[in-house]
Parts: C-alpha cells; structure tokens; sequence
C-alpha cells in the first residue's frame, strides 16, 4: 500500500454512497439529497469504532449505532460491539443491572464491514435465559468455539469464524432501570496493544470510507422491499432467523399529507414480554427519539379501554397519549417488535383527515394538553441521556 499524500485520496468511496441516492424514494429532491450527505457522514463517524478502536486480541466495547442513528436502532436498546476472533476464548463479567433483557450476539462481519452481506453470518445469541444472575447482580459467561472439558460455569458457543460480539440492554422503564456495567476480556495469552503501521492506517481509513455505501446499499433495499411488497401504510409482519428469532417484526412505510394523520391500531398478545413500536426516516435510520416522541413500548404507551393499542402520527401534536411524532417528516418507516410473545397481531392503518381524528378513535381517549406533554418530554430526555448511549 502507499500512503498518499492527501487524505481525501483515501476516502473517494465516500461518493459511493452519494450515488445510493438514486435508490431513495425521490432521487431529485435536494431534501433528500442533503439528508443522503448527513446520512454519509453518520455513518463515515461511527465507522471510526469499527475500524479503529479495538481489535480481537484487545477487545473492548464501542458504541454501535445509537449515537448516530443509523440502521434504525432501537430507542430502547443500547447497543456495544467488540471485535473478537473464533479461535479465541473471551470472558465477559459485571454487573446485569436491572434492564428489561440483556443479550449477546456473535456472529461473522456485522452490517458495513464487507460488500457482500451474504458474509454476515454465523449468528449465536443468548439472552438472560440462557445464564445465571448472582445475588448480588453479578454474571461471568465464558465465549469459545467449543466448551472447555469439565467448566462449569455458565458458557455461551461462538462460531469459529466470528469476527464480532454484540450486545444490547434493553430497558422498558428508562428512567428507573439500571443499564449493565460489563467488561470483554480475551483469555489468550496476547503482548501489548501494538502501534498501528502505516499499512495498516491506510486500510483502516480506507475501510472506514467503503463502510456508509457499504450500509446504505444494504438497508436501502431492505427498506425499499417493504414498499414494493405492500406499498405505504400496510403492515408487513417478518419473523427473523438466527440472533433474533425470538423477534416477530411487523415493519411499514408511512406517507400522509400535512392534514392528515395516521391512526395505527393492534390488538396485543396476552403473554407480551416486550414490544414497542418506533418511526424511521426513508433512508433506515431512527427518527431523532430523545427530544421527540418518535417510539413507544409496552411500558410507555397507554392501552385503550378495550385492550387495543393506538397511536397516531401525525406532524403536530394531537393530544393523544399515544403521539407517534415524526419530526417533520411526512413520509418515512416503522419498525414494531413483538419478542417471545404468544401471538403476533398484526396491525393497521388508517388515514384521516387530522380534524376529523377525534371521530375515528374511542370516546374515551384522553387528551392530552401541552403542558403534560411538555412534562413527558421532559422527563424522556433525561431518562435517555443517563443511557450510556456513547
């Protein structure tokens, strides 16, 4: 490799990701063409982290997509990556906290690291089933390919040619529920985290430019696959494989006039250990959910009279609990999670004008005036900044 004398010589596959824009739903709108160059760059800063901050040798946790939004995570997960290797044992311990389900995945390359997301594979999760808690909230979980002859402590099997671990602390309760306080340490005997080489600078730069067209290509497509399948404001229900296939999604792609709102209406399962429901831009990234109401889960949301959920998106606050806002967009996706339920209702649609809502939902849906919501908001920024969401 030869190190050049720009930096911007390495970092041309930025453009790549420009030219995704023709994939997005309305490649001539310099909205959206903005939008495309912020997306970029999103997802060119988290790419640092996954280049750079540790390796398999000296793991260590990264933030993953939270911090900048991209690939829709959800408001209610934190999300860690480390790099690890397949042929290595790691141990991972500290404390569980109290968050509503914590859980690790490993699995081969995670989204953006290569071209070909046919490579993403070799997926193991296990979740706090899968392990014990002691009394004073402590785990140690031991990570390898194989078990080791005669342990008998809790252990959890990596694929041979793992590349990462994920984790995720899902809270429900985000201001009373503690996030986990964890560490990943590989057992191998390894030297001293070296000095990178000029080499491996340059591949590292270079990986990190590949990395925003290297997502967008992939959950542009995903996105775009909903609305060819059931076109907007149609629920699409998709059961996962592999890390998440005790998750039941129920995606959609939403589009109303500036008079209209969107009523979404579900019945809910009767064993429902978690769910919630969010609101993505049209590029696959989560709606700013810290300072705007944008997801709700079965803690947050307020259950109807007759055992229904309901919200409504809509542009202005429509005095509805259940307030789904889409900050200023008014065409984008949603993402909702039915995990380890019994049942997976799948929910509707419906657009009215925005005068007319109050007609198309039960006599006895509270209002709720600005002063509470300011309050509630109020009260959601803080209990998701003291998130370790960084």
């Amino acid at each position: 490799m030869t190190l050049h004398s720009k930096l911007t010589d390495h970092l041309n596959h930025l453009e790549d990701a420009v030219a995704e824009l023709a994939n997005t739903w309305r490649p001539d709108d310099e909205h959206y063409r903005a939008d495309v160059y912020r997306q970029a760059m999103c997802s060119l800063s988290y790419s640092y982290f996954a280049f750079f901050h540790a390796t398999p040798e000296h793991p260590d946790w990264a933030p993953l997509w939270n911090p900048v939004y991209t690939l829709q995570p959800n408001p209610d997960d934190i999300y860690l990556y480390s790099p690890i290797r397949g042929d290595l044992q790691y141990r991972v311990s500290g404390q569980r906290g109290s968050v509503k389900i914590l859980s690790f995945t490993t699995q081969r390359f995670m989204s953006g690291m290569v071209d070909d997301i046919s490579q993403i594979g070799g997926h193991n999760e296990i979740d706090d089933s899968d392990f014990s808690v002691d009394a004073e909230g402590n785990i140690d979980i031991l990570f390898s390919a194989e078990k080791p002859i005669g342990y008998t402590g809790d252990w959890a099997p990596i694929h041979p040619e793992a590349t990462g671990m994920m984790v995720r602390f899902r809270s429900y309760d985000w201001e009373n529920e503690v996030d986990p306080r964890l560490s990943i340490e590989c057992l191998a005997e390894v030297p001293l985290k070296p000095r990178l080489s000029p080499d491996d600078i340059q591949f590292r730069i270079e990986e990190m430019a590949k990395f925003p067209s290297r997502k967008t290509r992939s959950y542009y497509r995903m996105q775009n696959g909903v609305k060819e399948r059931v076109g907007f404001n149609v629920f699409e229900p998709i059961r996962m494989q592999g890390a998440l296939a005790k998750q039941v999604y129920w995606p959609a792609c939403f589009q109303f006039a500036d008079d209209e709102a969107l009523i979404i209406e579900t019945d809910l399962p009767n064993q429902r250990p978690y769910w919630n429901i969010q609101l993505n831009d049209p590029y696959f990234n989560s709606l700013e959910y810290v300072y705007r109401q944008s997801s709700l889960n079965g803690h947050s949301s307020h259950i109807d009279s007759d055992g229904k959920f309901r919200a409504v998106i809509a542009l202005e606050d429509p005095g509805v609990p259940n307030w789904l806002d889409p900050a200023g967009f008014n065409e984008g996706g949603i993402y909702g999670r039915w995990f380890d339920c019994d049942s997976a209702p799948l929910p509707t649609i419906k657009v009215v004008k925005k005068d007319k809502l109050r007609d198309f939902l039960p006599e006895d849906t509270p209002m709720i005036s600005p002063e509470e919501r300011s309050l509630s908001l109020k009260r959601r920024i803080k209990a998701c900044q003291r998130r370790r969401r960084w």
